[in-house]
């Protein structure tokens, strides 16, 4: 359904996997879109191919710590809502090499608030009032969780145990600063782990299909008794759109489905799933999973309480097992995708 008065949205990050999917929802209800994006290995042009030939829609090759190209381009934009993906977000990367995470993440996201605020700072009243900047973060910025423990709310503490999740706190922080030093609008969003079509299979539920339909061992950290808590990527996407259309400046939301799973139960849902709609030739596919070595500082169970975002106008809409037979459904159609992937590093979980 189109929006009467559609809104400028600039987006970083739009080819990425849940930047495509908020493209997608936006375009379809008639909003301009400018999609910013470095192209990085994550990165798929397929994702929003169909939407290229809209003229509604424009793409810029920038990366977001360049900020000469990154002021310009808002400036001849002329956005009244900017959503801040982009960034360096494997948890195992992180860990290989930090100095990726803080430049992307850290630096990055600082140049684009301070781009965003000489923006802001040069409308006119009204202008000012309809501009809104949504910083995308992560579950990971408030630690582990023990299992009895309540779900993360907006008011829990930051307790990054990873170089990704310390990186994506500053972030957070300095959303934070931009909006209470400089007024700048900002609103942040913390989310829990997203899955759907297009996430680039180093993550654990893409990973575990590449495996099975690979026909080789699926890697599961530890004893595979880690919790997450899962949400279908367009959920999340509209969850970013209800908080920036209904939220309050200043404020954070998190927004999860509040489907707490350990992992291994998410990889045998997986293998379940596969025996019935793509047999294996020999034996069940749940044969393939291999416990290995934990990985350093391995968060123990991330979970987020949804209750700010609801009051939004927002509920999650994708029912846990229906909407991992739609992801899995979807690699199996496009296999293409997990070709181009070796496969050589273990998925986030």
């Amino acid at each position: 359904m189109n929006e009467s008065n559609p809104d400028r949205y600039l987006i970083t990050g739009g080819y990425g996997f849940i930047g495509s999917s908020l493209s997608r929802i936006l375009l379809k209800s008639g909003h301009y879109l400018c999609n910013i994006d470095k192209l990085t290995y994550s990165s798929n042009l397929n994702a929003i191919e169909d939407l290229d030939k809209s003229e509604k829609y424009i793409f810029h090759k920038i990366d977001i710590c360049d900020d000469k190209k990154l002021f310009s381009l808002i400036e001849n934009f002329k956005p009244n809502k900017i959503v801040h993906l982009a960034a360096e977000t494997h948890v195992d990367r992180s860990i290989d090499k930090p100095s990726d995470f803080i430049k992307t993440n850290v630096y990055g996201t600082y140049n684009l608030l301070n781009a965003a605020y000489k923006y802001w700072n040069s409308l006119d009243i009204k202008e000012k009032n309809m501009f809104k900047f949504c910083l995308v973060s992560t579950d990971e910025v408030y630690g582990s969780l023990a299992s009895k423990e309540k779900a993360f709310d907006e008011e829990s503490p930051y307790k990054p145990n990873s170089p990704y999740s310390a990186s994506k706190a500053a972030a957070d922080h300095l959303g934070r600063a931009w909006f209470k030093t400089y007024n700048l609008p900002v609103i942040i969003t913390n989310t829990s782990n997203n899955f759907g079509p297009w996430q680039f299979p180093e993550k654990l539920i893409p990973l575990t299909i590449l495996k099975c339909i690979s026909n080789q061992k699926i890697p599961i950290y530890g004893s595979g008794e880690q919790v997450r808590d899962w949400i279908f990527v367009d959920d999340h996407s509209r969850g970013i759109i209800s908080a920036i259309k209904y939220g309050d400046i200043g404020e954070k939301y998190n927004i999860s489905s509040e489907n707490e799973l350990q992992n291994i139960t998410v990889v045998k849902n997986i293998c379940l799933i596969l025996d019935r709609i793509f047999p294996r030739k020999n034996g069940n596919y749940d044969q393939l999973i291999e416990f290995v070595e934990d990985r350093p500082g391995h968060d123990q169970r991330y979970a987020l309480n949804n209750d700010k975002i609801k009051k939004l106008n927002w509920q999650p809409q994708t029912n846990w097992l229906e909407g991992l037979e739609t992801t899995i459904r979807w690699y199996l159609d496009h296999q293409d995708f997990l070709k181009n992937y070796s496969g050589e590093r273990l998925g986030r979980s």
